[in-house]
């Protein structure tokens, strides 16, 4: 990679004095180094993310500028969080009209009929203490070109979009047809992903609150499976490609025994990384475990019929929490050992939840960050997270591959010496 992979989209240059005042400034100039090992810091010329921040000077005219605001994509905790800090800050800056544009990219799409919401300080007043998003979110693609008319039909110079990746990769084609058009209109995404697993982002917000709330859940299935000879606690968490919350859940609670994610194969039988012989062992000693299963694990272990996709595009994964307790069984019963498996699948429960503690102040952040990269003209970025500092990526740099844990990292070598597996 080169500083060009790490450069940040201007409309144009910055020639207005801000009106706020009272916030510490950032320089164009200042860096956040990609690299974080010191010794490759001072080895190699470093390179880095643009650092987020408020700018002295400003590109558009708050006086004359409407924003819009949408969420696409999955809950997560920390939606109305965004959606409040965003409408908060556009507000200082002096942003007259602010757009709530109901179910994603959908309510751009006039076919839809879906009529915006005039978002105020009055009416996003408390949305935090709410799980999802007053806005309504939604998958699938709308036109590009559709999206734009609308934009420009309602003179909307700034656009949020909160959602991952596959919002991120929109929000880059909206862009690009905006240039097409010589517009002025800039477009942020603000990363939201319970699955934490958006490129060149140490984390996005949500994340937090998913682990804290998986972590209650590990608690209840180790009491079930203490409950019972034999018992088996077996909980799936969300993960499609990347195990993130599995792998913090474990280490945050030490009931979990067996952390399975897509990042690691395993097998169930026979070979050097199987499951159930392993499973074995540990009730013959303690007669209880609890198995954490990220959802995207061990997808090697069915027989594939063909690729189904959401609306979004992401490869439908089979269920792995219904085939590990039918097999736990099966195995069990076949060499004669009595079990109990209870099962648990919190999804849905996990990441309809409101935002809590450090996560809810990270969206606060990120939004503020959002709305002072907006305001100085920057477009098809992400606002990100590195090193302790708010930054700028470019939107084709964090979509250009899906983030997942290094195997061979501090992280993973931490849940390995936790777990018996």
């Amino acid at each position: 990679m080169t500083q060009d992979d790490f450069k940040i989209e201007k409309l144009g240059k910055c020639t207005l004095d801000s009106p706020v005042r009272d916030m510490f400034f950032v320089d164009d100039n200042e860096l956040v180094t990609y690299e974080t090992n010191p010794a490759a810091i001072l080895k190699n010329h470093p390179i880095g993310f643009e650092r987020a921040g408020a700018r002295k000077k400003i590109f558009h005219d708050p006086a004359w500028s409407k924003a819009a605001i949408l969420t696409a994509g999955g809950l997560c905790p920390g939606l109305n969080d965004v959606i409040r800090a965003l409408v908060l800050a556009l507000q200082k800056y002096g942003v007259p009209v602010i757009y709530g544009i109901r179910y994603g990219y959908r309510g751009l799409n006039p076919e839809h009929g879906l009529e915006p919401l005039l978002l105020t300080p009055e009416i996003v007043d408390g949305i935090h203490h709410d799980g999802g998003t007053i806005l309504g979110s939604s998958r699938g693609e709308e036109k590009t070109e559709v999206i734009v008319d609308t934009l420009a039909r309602m003179n909307i110079n700034i656009l949020f979009c909160i959602g991952g990746d596959g919002t991120a990769r929109g929000a880059h084609a909206i862009v690009q047809e905006i240039k097409r058009r010589k517009l002025s209109i800039s477009v942020i995404t603000i990363p939201k992903t319970i699955d934490n697993d958006i490129s060149f982002i140490d984390q996005s917000f949500g994340f937090a609150t998913a682990v804290m709330e998986a972590e209650k859940v590990i608690s209840c299935a180790h009491v079930e499976a203490k409950g019972a000879y034999n018992g088996v606690g077996l909980v799936k968490v969300m993960g499609r490609d990347s195990g993130w919350i599995a792998a913090f859940t474990t280490l945050a609670n030490p009931f979990v025994n067996y952390c399975l994610v897509p990042e690691e194969d395993f097998q169930l039988e026979k070979g050097s990384h199987a499951l159930l012989p392993n499973l074995v062992e540990r009730l013959a000693k303690k007669h209880h475990a609890v198995i954490l299963v990220a959802e995207g694990a061990g997808q090697e272990l069915f027989k594939k019929k063909s690729i189904r996709r959401d609306a979004s595009g992401n490869i439908l994964k089979d269920d792995i929490g219904v085939l590990l307790k039918s097999e736990i069984t099966r195995y069990m019963k076949k060499n004669g050992i009595d079990v109990t498996v209870k099962y648990f699948d919190p999804g849905y429960e996990i990441r309809s939840v409101c935002a809590v503690g450090e996560d809810a102040v990270f969206c606060n952040l990120l939004a503020n960050a959002a709305v002072q990269a907006a305001m100085a003209g920057r477009t098809d970025m992400i606002v990100g997270h590195w090193a302790g500092n708010f930054t700028h990526v470019p939107i084709p740099l964090a979509t250009s591959a899906r983030k997942k844990i290094p195997l061979d990292s501090t992280l993973w070598s931490c849940v390995k010496t936790t777990v018996c597996f």
